[in-house]
């Protein structure tokens, strides 16, 4: 798979064979409410953070409110080495 986007099928696949499962989101919006299992690590500093909870050769799904942002971290995540990272879309696409 080399598609950033995946399907919310794909997803729910990848989470269940151990993918680790990342709300980009900010803090404030994770406390609201987040998907079971997921680690937050916003956006702005997954860059910077990402090392403490992935390996480059684990798969990573990520998510936020609208698949934007989320986009954005998988895009960062690609460019550090971390090529099975996926956008699953917005929290709603569960």
């Amino acid at each position: 798979m080399d598609e950033i986007r995946i399907d919310q099928q794909t997803a729910h696949r990848l989470v269940a064979e151990g993918a680790k499962l990342i709300d980009v989101r900010t803090v404030e919006e994770n406390a609201g409410g987040a998907l079971p299992g997921a680690i937050n690590v916003p956006v702005q500093v997954i860059g910077e953070e990402i090392d403490k909870f992935a390996k480059t050769e684990e798969t990573i799904v990520l998510y936020c409110r609208s698949g934007a942002r989320s986009d954005m971290a998988a895009r960062i995540l690609r460019s550090l080495g971390y090529k099975k990272s996926y956008n699953m879309g917005g929290i709603h696409e569960w």
